[in-house]
């Protein structure tokens, strides 16, 4: 199994959910590719843990669809699956619009000029071929809304379907450079500032819905 080669470990122990968050990412960004063997040892040795916390995260990385666990044989990265990303955009799509809605009688003349900011780092990235950069900024943009709705509960619950997004994201960039993301994301600004609250909620479900039958959307 072809791991990557620089170890995100800056200790000799990782916590938990640093084990987690590495292999994740590591499928997320397609360094380790769909159908490719995972083994504890070869993970272990990269992150510098055990294999007990490596097993831990790839049985939180099957609960997510990014893994397939066959118990006794072997544990592969999961193939790209349309119907699951249909599935995962919906969800997310509900999600963000919750937040927004519980956020939107927060939302300060500050958190749109943030919102603003992160919007232009996307449109930047989507044009330089970036796409680390564009997935951040593309987040940025959707934290405050988040951080706003003072529920800890929705971002819990979308990290189990914003993985698979992004992964399609990543291993489709081609297609996400052509997104409309970022008008989408002026048109959410713009709503909260005119005070349509059931419009910027309708726009933030829309902005993660649109095109879901494409894995390769961008939200």
């Amino acid at each position: 199994m072809p791991i990557p080669t620089d170890s995100p470990a800056a200790h000799r122990t990782l916590l938990r959910d640093d084990v987690y968050r590495s292999i994740r990412d590591a499928i997320v960004r397609g360094q380790l590719a769909p159908g490719e063997q995972l083994r504890d040892q070869e993970l272990g040795a990269w992150l510098r843990v055990s294999r007990t916390p490596v097993r831990e995260a790839l049985q939180r990385l099957a609960q997510a669809g990014l893994v397939i666990a066959q118990p006794g044989r072997m544990t592969r990265v999961a193939p790209e699956n349309p119907e699951a990303i249909v599935h995962a955009r919906q969800i997310a799509a509900q999600l963000h619009a919750l937040a927004m809605d519980l956020a939107f009688p927060h939302l300060t003349e500050g958190d749109l000029v943030e919102m603003e900011q992160a919007n232009d780092r996307l449109r930047s990235a989507l044009t330089s071929n970036d796409i680390d950069s564009a997935i951040a900024a593309d987040d940025d943009f959707h934290e405050v809304a988040l951080l706003r709705s003072g529920n800890p509960l929705i971002p819990d619950h979308l990290e189990v379907v914003t993985a698979n997004l992004r992964r399609a994201e990543f291993l489709h960039f081609e297609s996400m450079k052509g997104s409309a993301s970022p008008e989408q994301h002026l048109e959410i600004i713009a709503a909260v500032r005119a005070g349509d609250h059931a419009h910027a909620v309708e726009l933030t479900s829309a902005n993660w819905s649109t095109i879901a039958e494409n894995p390769s959307h961008s939200d």
